[in-house]
């Protein structure tokens, strides 16, 4: 009875990343899973066919993923009328918006995973992303700007570095600040506190924004409206040709005001202002892999003697289900059991969520 993980093409607009890679197929295959690929899901961040079927994974058509997987990979809300009874289905999931979709099976989505807790970083798919995205934003900021980053000396003078501004902390905001700094360009970066900026805030600002040429913004919390940090006022006060990628545009807003998600617009000072939308689909290999590698560590967490064992009181397996386990499980037993020092001892409520045989 060998559980199986199946991995469907996204569908998403501009979504070009893939749930599981070639490279950890080994690694899942070690925890007692067999892989099955939706044809031609990895080509779009690089992954062949023929490099899944190398690794171990069985390539198959997206009915046969959806109807004889145990447990389904995903980066998006999958064809929620594909799903059936049962299944376990792994990625961000968007628990709150219409929970009916995803009646009748166990969602683990990966917007309630506990962030503070040090096990918990290697299954961490939001910084693993935000990661990618912060790089990213830093490059195209510099692709966009029209000057150098670095200080220049050409025939025709010298011109100094870009000054770039990073506004937000996390994990995205570092990772620009960083691309910028090896890109060459003079970094400042500010993490952002400041919920509700009154006007002596917001003057400071304008003084603060308007010498740089670069301002890379990031601050966002999954689920939650994005703070504005760049204001109109902000905006007009910045010189022509200055750039701003708003890394939290979204369909909630963003931190730049006017910012549009996946798009590029210009004030009428000639200001451009990025809205970043999915980066790290703008990154398709290096996001890919990633992502691979937390979904491989929440299995392996997860996975004992062959099945999933959930457990409502491990605080990991608990944010993941976003409200408890939605789905009707084939068999459950209680067990204690030590997880290797992981998450200390399981108690009675423990249980498994069995699978089932997949054939050849």
């Amino acid at each position: 009875m060998t559980m199986m993980i199946g991995c469907p093409a996204e569908t998403e607009w501009h979504e070009r990343r893939v749930a599981v890679t070639p490279d950890v197929v080994a690694r899942l295959r070690r925890t007692g899973l067999d892989v099955m690929v939706e044809a031609g899901a990895g080509r779009a961040a690089g992954f062949p066919d023929e490099a899944y079927v190398a690794a171990g994974a069985r390539i198959a058509s997206r009915s046969d993923v959806f109807a004889r997987s145990d447990i389904l990979a995903v980066i998006h809300r999958p064809d929620c009328g594909r799903l059936r009874a049962g299944q376990i289905v792994i990625g961000l999931l968007r628990p709150y918006d219409d929970p009916a979709e995803l009646a009748g099976v166990t969602a683990l989505s990966f917007e309630g995973l506990p962030r503070t807790l040090d096990r918990a970083r290697p299954m961490d798919v939001l910084a693993s992303q935000a990661s990618v995205a912060g790089y990213k934003a830093a490059v195209l900021a510099a692709d966009t700007f029209g000057g150098f980053f670095p200080a220049m000396t050409t025939a025709g003078g010298t011109a100094r570095p870009a000054r770039v501004l990073v506004l937000g902390g996390g994990v995205a905001g570092p990772q620009a600040m960083a691309t910028a700094r090896r890109l060459g360009a003079s970094v400042t970066a500010y993490d952002v506190c400041v919920v509700d900026a009154g006007r002596d805030e917001q003057r400071a600002s304008v003084a603060a924004i308007r010498d740089f040429d670069v301002v890379i913004t990031t601050a966002q919390v999954a689920g939650q409206r994005p703070q504005e940090l760049v204001p109109a006022a902000t905006l007009a006060a910045l010189a022509p040709g200055s750039v701003v990628v708003d890394l939290a545009a979204g369909p909630l807003g963003g931190n730049v005001a006017g910012s549009v998600p996946d798009g590029r617009t210009e004030t009428d000072n000639g200001v451009i202002v990025l809205g970043a939308g999915n980066l790290p689909a703008q990154v398709p290999r290096a996001a890919s892999s990633a992502w691979a590698c937390n979904v491989a560590a929440l299995l392996e967490y997860l996975m004992h003697n062959g099945s999933v064992v959930l457990d409502p009181d491990d605080e990991i397996t608990a944010g993941l289900a976003a409200g408890g386990h939605q789905g009707r499980r084939r068999r459950s037993r209680s067990q204690s059991r030590r997880r290797g020092g992981r998450s200390g001892r399981r108690t009675s409520r423990t249980r498994r969520v069995a699978g089932r045989s997949t054939g050849a």
